[in-house]
């Protein structure tokens, strides 16, 4: 089977999509470009699909060179058989190939090793076949230098029984798996840190099986360990299944000295074996988890709606150190910067309201973006304040828009800021940030590290590799989907663009701030460093508003402009009158125009852009209204029914910003009547959403909502709609799943977090 044909089975298509794409991969073409204008090559593969099969293709190509190593290695050794070469070029794992070498593995001598050598592998075979013989007498003729007696030959012999279990691919495999399957994983608090480790408190007596435990738990329950608040236990199971293997795998006899080494072997070597495998094997199935959750967040946040161009006075609260302000254009670019001090211990709340009044007034601003960060409901409140003033004045009320600041200080002290900025204070361009992120959130937020845009929980807890390479593809994928305008594209965003490295951008830059801005895609042609292979990648994704052809601001990749040229003699209209004609183009079919170069699917997109030429994907942008004179937790109280942004989606529910400083949890379980399986169904990161309180623990800074605005604080919720397969029986699902359809909410809540 070739790797074409192991991917394809795993995506459920057909093996020469898979082959498509690794030969388009190959050839040095993206992700973005393939998924978007390479269509009939692939069969429609989409970027994930795409991604999946470069990732394994790269493990699978890894796994082959690895089993050719390791062939390598044992014939060398003279041991390689017919049979063992078949197991190992038929292993689909890297961990199967390993299983298979370890007997023949380079490895320091062991105990089992000195016991062969002084003969004592026939002592071993000689009580397997004889159980009936008594060990000490038998082994009293196997005495040598290094085994001076019975009692020492018999551990020898035992030594080298215990590696013959510990070195079978075949049992090691099996006990693994059965672990996996079978076992429990127990945490406990560790002695005296009840207190220090209160937030893992949910974890001081808890037991859940391997295979039900979802991924934010293991992560959690590894982090309480790491922490040394919390002691886990792998527990396998009964031991005596696992013995009984062991026994049926080398045919063993009945006998307490056979018995003795089974049990010996069980616990030293297969068990600290299989439980250190089950230990990977979790952060595995937690780091897989983890990292869907932080692409889907993350793709959420990049993609949330953008404000657009609208003049925006940003504040970056604090008390002591004041509020940082910023005002833009509809650019964004910087239009006046300062310092106000309404909070303690200046107190200046009327000159500060005076003074960002008089900003505001100057500049038309109609957006007040307020820092979610310390003392964010108090700059809210002034932002509220500021903009009643301008209205009362007879102006058009500027908007104030909380916005979250995640990563804003890292980058207002990033080479990109102190290059945008150089003359600036570090502590104002974050307010700039602030500002342009409300605009745009994508255009901004490239500017930062993805990791630090705070997309999910425990993010220093996975593969930190693993996890740049994961929402690096996500950013790249963002900016794609909505495409960038070249004449205004800042150099980081342009990065982003498939095909262009981050020096070809910054030629762009360059070569656009010395000749102005670009007028047609084909001037991108002049750009150093910018060839051919370049250009086929970025230009559908690169804009030209207002250039000379208008096929230039949209998705059209030019190489597809022929194509636009027959629509348009076929319908006796001019291309501008082409664009955006719904009454024509609806009636037009892609066949018509489809050839050997440009197929059906390529056509419809080009027709469908044609509609609605660089149609924006992000949704309408929309404000939370927090409700006046709720800013701490305490003034919360089970019942009331809130507005609030969503701001982390995570596997067990959704985190949701009701302006007290703190984010309240809606669990699963109380998102929908229906069974949830995934939070995301249901909402998204930024959006606005009506929740109702149910639960508050101001001790512990918690806050219980639910989505479903009847449920009654403190009562058993209904239950959702139990999933149904086709023949009307219930499908199984996880532990966590099945408290969503039993218990009730508040039960919930409490395994999410809430209460003792």
């Amino acid at each position: 089977m070739t790797f074409a044909d192991t991917i394809a089975t795993e995506l459920n298509v057909r093996p020469s999509q898979v082959e498509a794409a690794l030969t388009l991969l190959a050839e040095g073409n993206t992700v973005p470009f393939i998924a978007r204008y390479r269509k009939e090559a692939t069969g429609g593969l989409d970027d994930a699909q795409l991604r999946h099969i470069e990732e394994r293709n790269t493990y699978l190509r890894e796994l082959a060179e690895r089993k050719d190593t390791v062939l390598a290695s044992i014939e060398e050794q003279g041991k390689l058989t017919d049979e063992l070469q078949q197991a190992i070029l038929a292993a689909d794992t890297k961990a199967r190939v390993e299983d298979l070498y370890l007997p023949y593995k380079k490895r320091r001598k062991t105990k089992a090793d000195i016991a062969r050598e002084a003969g004592l592998e026939e002592l071993e075979q000689l009580l397997i076949d004889d159980p009936t013989l008594d060990p000490i007498t038998a082994a009293a003729n196997f005495t040598s230098e290094g085994f001076p007696d019975a009692a020492a030959a018999l551990e020898g012999a035992r030594a080298i029984l215990v590696d013959r279990f510990a070195l079978d691919a075949d049992l090691v495999s099996e006990v693994r798996d059965r672990v996996f399957e079978q076992g429990t994983l127990r945490a406990s608090v560790v002695s005296g840190k009840e207190t220090e480790g209160a937030k893992f408190a949910d974890y001081f007596d808890f037991s859940e099986p391997f295979t039900k435990l979802p991924s934010h738990r293991i992560l959690a329950l590894l982090r309480g360990e790491t922490e040394g608040v919390l002691t886990l236990d792998f527990d396998p199971g009964e031991e005596a299944i696992y013995e009984g293997m062991i026994v049926r795998a080398f045919d063993l006899p009945d006998s307490e000295w056979v018995n003795k080494a089974v049990r010996w072997g069980w616990r030293t070597k297969l068990q600290v074996a299989a439980n250190l495998d089950t230990r990977m094997r979790l952060k595995e199935v937690a780091e897989t988890g983890a990292l869907q959750v932080f692409k889907t967040n993350l793709r959420d946040v990049l993609l949330a709606a953008p404000a657009g161009q609208r003049a925006t006075l940003a504040l970056d609260p604090g008390y002591r150190n004041g509020v940082k302000c910023a005002v833009v254009d509809g650019t964004g670019k910087v239009l006046a910067t300062g310092i106000v001090y309404p909070h303690q211990p200046q107190n200046r709340w009327d000159a500060a309201r005076n003074e960002l009044a008089g900003l505001a007034a100057e500049h038309g601003v109609e957006l007040i973006a307020v820092g979610n960060g310390t003392a964010s409901r108090e700059s809210e409140k002034l932002a509220g304040e500021v903009a009643d003033m301008i209205a009362q004045a007879g102006g058009k009320r500027p908007t104030p828009v909380v916005v979250s600041e995640s990563g804003a200080s890292i980058y207002s002290a990033s080479p990109i800021a102190a290059e945008e900025f150089p003359d600036m204070d570090v502590s104002l361009r974050s307010a700039v940030s602030i500002a342009r992120r409300l605009q745009d959130p994508l255009a901004e937020l490239v500017k930062v590290d993805p990791k630090s845009i705070g997309v999910g929980q425990y993010q220093h807890d996975v593969n930190q590799t693993a996890l740049a390479q994961t929402l690096d593809a996500v950013v790249e994928d963002a900016v794609n989907s909505v495409g960038v305008d070249v004449n205004t594209a800042s150099v980081p965003l342009l990065e982003r663009v498939a095909g262009l490295s981050p020096t070809v951008a910054k030629n762009v830059v360059a070569y656009r701030d010395e000749h102005g801005g670009f007028t047609t895609r084909k001037e991108l042609a002049k750009v150093p460093r910018l060839g051919p292979k370049a250009y086929e990648q970025a230009a559908g994704f690169l804009r030209i508003q207002g250039g000379a052809n208008p096929l230039d601001a949209s998705a059209v990749h030019p190489e597809a402009y022929p194509v636009v040229e027959r629509v348009a003699q076929a319908t006796g209209l001019a291309t501008e009158q082409l664009i955006g004609n719904t009454a024509v183009l609806s009636k037009l079919r892609a066949e018509e125009f489809a050839d050997e170069q440009f197929g059906v699917p390529t056509v419809t997109d080009i027709l469908a852009e044609l509609d609605k030429p660089g149609r924006d994907p992000r949704p309408e942008f929309k404000t939370a209204a927090f409700k006046e004179g709720v800013t701490e937790v305490k003034d919360l109280k089970p019942g009331m029914i809130l507005e609030g942004t969503v701001t982390n989606v995570a596997a067990f529910g959704a985190f949701v910003d009701v302006g007290v400083h703190q984010d309240g949890l809606v669990h699963v379980s109380a998102m929908s009547n229906r069974f949830v399986s995934d939070p995301h169904e249901i909402v998204r990161s930024g959006e606005v959403v009506k929740v109702k309180v149910m639960e508050v623990d101001v001790a512990r800074n918690r806050i219980g909502l639910s989505l479903r605005l009847d449920d009654e604080p403190g009562q058993a919720s209904r239950k959702p709609s139990k999933p149904q397969n086709g023949r009307g029986k219930q499908t199984k699902r996880g532990a966590g799943d099945r408290r969503q359809a039993t218990g009730s909410l508040a039960d919930a809540l409490k395994q999410a977090g809430f209460g003792n």
